[in-house]
């Protein structure tokens, strides 16, 4: 979620039993610190925070503030975390890797990675550029580390939960189904996107300048889509893909003027329960499912 990441969401998740994580994004160090300030009164549980490697304006700054913060653990993402891995558990910090192929997860676990979770292009937001899907990059995965997997990417309930364990991962990282929760402070357009969304409501941008992003289909979308096709520089859409246009869509509902992120799961999205009632049901429906398929056997 970048620099819309919200402490009340995060410490929603933590307190329901997930890992609720901050992004980064490329927000100041001060921003940062704000943020996770806010969420250790709202949550005595673990938490999480981002660091989009390639995103951010000082990594390196940023990784040292969360040292100093003592956040329990770190997410490395977008681009090589091998540098900042013996750091942080040089200081107890358990470190999540980012990983879009069974190369860089491999990468990420012989530099001292804990835990490797691997986003398939169905994800929302920012995607590698090799398009593998979740289902097909988990199990290849798995075959090839030894530290635990966790499926990101086209899950969002329990079926996509026990799917996920099915093939191997450990757990689930989930983003798009977030977004439609009461605790999450997104425009309830946002939100209704998502709620009505069908199988066909997201598109890719930003192929052409290798800079691959997965949107809710909305009038601004469409409008980089044209500028896409028309423009070999990819500068303009730079310009219109900046995180001040991801506030713009996200918390003003401003689909003129600011895009929406979304994961192709959001077709299967379709209430705005609260965090603790989506994990709750999420777990239950997944250990049903598995158990049903045990006796099966």
């Amino acid at each position: 979620m970048g620099n819309i990441s919200d402490p009340g969401l995060a410490a929603a998740i933590s307190n329901a039993g997930g890992l609720g994580t901050i992004g980064a994004g490329n927000m100041s160090l001060h921003e940062v610190s704000a943020k996770i300030n806010e969420t250790i009164t709202r949550t005595s549980m673990p938490y999480c925070v981002n660091v989009p490697i390639s995103v951010h304006p000082n990594p390196e700054q940023l990784v040292q503030e969360l040292i100093d913060l003592k956040v329990p653990v770190v997410s490395l993402s977008a681009g090589n975390p091998s540098p900042f891995i013996s750091l942080l558990k040089q200081h107890n910090i358990i470190v999540i890797c980012v990983s879009s192929t069974v190369r860089q997860a491999k990468k990420a676990e012989s530099a001292g990675a804990d835990i490797i979770v691997c986003e398939g292009y169905e994800a929302a937001g920012i995607n590698a550029l090799n398009e593998s899907t979740t289902m097909t990059l988990i199990p290849q995965v798995v075959e090839k580390v030894n530290v635990p997997v966790v499926a990101a990417g086209g899950i969002a309930d329990g079926k996509g939960l026990a799917a996920a364990l099915s093939l191997g991962a450990m757990g689930v990282q989930m983003g798009t189904r977030f977004i439609a929760t009461k605790e999450a402070p997104f425009h309830d357009i946002y939100k209704q996107a998502i709620i009505e969304a069908t199988d066909e409501s997201t598109v890719i941008v930003g192929r052409r300048y290798n800079r691959i992003r997965r949107l809710m289909k909305t009038s601004y979308a469409n409008k980089l889509v044209e500028i896409e096709k028309e423009n070999d520089c990819p500068q303009l859409f730079l310009e219109k893909t900046t995180e001040e246009h991801h506030k713009a869509g996200a918390l003003l509902g401003d689909p003129e003027n600011g895009f929406m992120n979304g994961g192709q799961i959001a077709g299967l999205i379709n209430d705005c329960p609260t965090v603790n009632e989506l994990i709750e049901t999420m777990v239950a429906e997944a250990k049903q499912i598995l158990k049903l398929s045990l006796d099966k056997v």
